[in-house]
């Protein structure tokens, strides 16, 4: 179970600047800024590294949160996880990343904690840095791309207009599991998300 003396670890995992904000790759930044807005916090340029940070409890007097969107760049993200991990004291359990999935279909989540990456270079960086595959990945289905376009180009391209209809709606369910990991753990979250 979660140790309460240590805060939760949020890493929305994408890349920085106005011409990324709609990919698919960004999902994760979008997820994290949803739950600060939620927690009242304000994300500002941690003095430690390059990465916005933003902080809150989940509830009145429930876990503290440090929520992170880390500006390096998706390939390098896992150098300011680790750095605030370090920071915060946050032990690797209690670290939870939220990245785009290219293996589930638009509209599906899955989460698991360790395992592999994918071929998702965030995630690569971040088990690289952390030295362990032991924390949490809230996956959020993005689909494969149609016909022959390259992976790379799909996560880098904006959501469709069918799917923008209802991101928004994915958006918040994703950052509901992200709540559900902290207040309820892991197997429960996967029980409620999984199926649906």
């Amino acid at each position: 179970m979660a140790d309460e003396t240590f805060p939760w670890l949020l890493v929305g995992l994408g890349n920085p600047g106005r011409e990324y904000a709609g990919n698919r790759h960004n999902v994760g930044f979008m997820v994290v800024d949803l739950l600060a807005a939620r927690v009242g916090g304000k994300f500002g340029r941690h003095k430690r590294t390059v990465a916005d940070v933003a902080e809150g409890r989940l509830g009145f007097g429930g876990p503290k949160l440090v929520l992170v969107k880390p500006l390096t760049y998706m390939n390098l993200s896992g150098g300011p996880a680790a750095a605030l991990a370090q920071f915060y004291k946050v032990p690797p359990a209690q670290v939870i990343a939220v990245h785009d999935e290219l293996d589930i279909p638009y509209g599906q989540l899955r989460v698991k904690c360790g395992g592999g990456e994918g071929g998702h270079n965030g995630l690569r960086s971040m088990s690289k840095s952390l030295a362990t595959k032991e924390y949490v990945r809230v996956r959020f289905g993005v689909g494969r791309p149609p016909g022959r376009q390259d992976p790379a180009d799909y996560v880098l391209s904006d959501f469709s207009a069918a799917e923008r209809k209802e991101l928004e709606f994915q958006v918040d369910r994703a950052a509901d599991a992200v709540e559900s990991v902290i207040l309820r753990g892991l197997e429960w979250t996967q029980n409620a998300y999984h199926g649906a």
